[in-house]
């Protein structure tokens, strides 16, 4: 039990979250390049259980549900007792965050213009993993202040928020009322008893696994249903409480999401090929160009735009501890587009693996020149202060 408890703290990191998930993906990649390819591909296409679902399916349906309703909470907590509770402070991450949606998919749009069915892939770009970009913050910057952090994860939370609702709003099949009926009455009674402060863990469970299975019925992808219990779940302790249901839902549930329910969907989401004409193919067709110039120059300029902008024109401020250099290099470092990325890849060209090597790019091209300005200014800083 002492090290079970222990692995679930450590899990609670962004750096251990982060690495167990890269650990995946490479041992994804080396079984999907190597001679035993076909056994990979089979497993990914396995069919157990209900619903129908390939292993595959169940790890971005249903697994990742599990990392939306993290990020729901982070959100709720964010907006109830975080950054975006105060305008002020929270008007520089949102910005950024909004900017650095619609840039990217403004450069994806135009360097795929003219490509058949181009335009589905518009929001491939949008997303920055939260994951790996505080895991490569964490390892490379741990001298940075708190406040490039705090700034990078609530930028993160809103696009979060942003990236899930592009999926439900774009990217769900065609929908089909009853069981969205359903499933809307199934959260208002979850949202109805966290209000009424029923605590019993075990029906809060039962009514988000029912609330899941309904909204993938009725059409809509299934994430929605994770953010949605995220969203409504009590932020607020009670007086005779001494952490709130949020609090404890975190608690619980973040370890299994960063160490089994994303690496599960990294292995199974990032399997493609790495010959050396797949790789040269992402760079010289303009829907994969498209993503990996949207993520490595579209999320640079959004990010890094939208927060100037925002200071420029009054309404927003930067920190006293960060300087513009800090935001530039953490501006790169929202280019790694993983988890979310591979999703919309995925509901915007099925089976394309093109597109899911295009992402690795990317975000192996952005985590690499992040880490590098990171260094540099972890170093500037260094000396300044001597």
């Amino acid at each position: 039990m002492k090290y079970a408890r222990q692995l679930a703290e450590a899990l609670r990191t962004e750096t251990i979250g982060g690495v167990i998930m890269l650990a995946a993906t490479v041992a994804a990649l080396i079984w999907a390049n190597s001679a035993w390819s076909d056994s990979y591909q089979a497993l990914r296409e396995t069919v157990p259980g209900p619903l129908g679902l390939s292993l595959y399916q169940w790890a971005s349906d249903g697994l990742l549900a599990v990392f939306f309703f993290v990020a729901g909470l982070e959100v709720k907590e964010e907006f109830v007792h975080g950054k975006l509770s105060n305008v002020r402070d929270a008007i520089l991450p949102i910005v950024a965050a909004i900017a650095g949606m619609i840039i990217p998919a403004v450069l994806y749009l135009a360097v795929s213009s003219g490509v058949d069915g181009a335009a589905r892939g518009w929001a491939i770009p949008t997303a920055t993993d939260i994951a790996f970009a505080l895991a490569i913050l964490a390892v490379t910057a741990p001298a940075m202040p708190n406040a490039l952090r705090a700034f990078l994860l609530t930028l993160a939370v809103v696009d979060d928020l942003g990236a899930i609702t592009v999926i439900a709003l774009f990217y769900s099949d065609q929908m089909h009322l009853t069981p969205l009926l359903a499933a809307a009455a199934v959260l208002a009674l979850y949202g109805l008893l966290q209000w009424k402060r029923v605590r019993n863990p075990l029906i809060f469970i039962a009514l988000g696994v029912t609330a899941w299975v309904l909204v993938h019925e009725s059409g809509v992808h299934a994430t929605v249903a994770g953010v949605i219990c995220g969203l409504l779940t009590r932020v607020r302790a009670g007086a005779d409480e001494e952490s709130s249901p949020a609090e404890r839902a975190d608690h619980f549930i973040r370890p299994i999401s960063a160490g089994f329910a994303v690496p599960v969907f990294a292995f199974f989401a990032a399997g493609v090929r790495l010959d050396p004409q797949s790789l040269g193919a992402v760079f010289t067709e303009k829907i994969t160009l498209g993503v990996i110039i949207g993520l490595v120059v579209g999320k640079f300029l959004g990010v890094f735009g939208g927060a100037w902008l925002s200071v420029r024109l009054g309404f927003a401020r930067i920190s006293e501890d960060l300087y513009w250099r800090d935001l530039a290099a953490v501006s790169v470092l929202a280019g790694i587009g993983f988890t979310v990325a591979l999703l919309i890849g995925d509901r915007a060209y099925p089976g394309m693996e093109k597109i899911t090597t295009a992402v690795l790019v990317a975000s192996f091209i952005a985590s690499v020149l992040a880490a590098i300005l990171l260094h540099v200014r972890v170093r500037k800083r260094a000396r300044d202060d001597v």
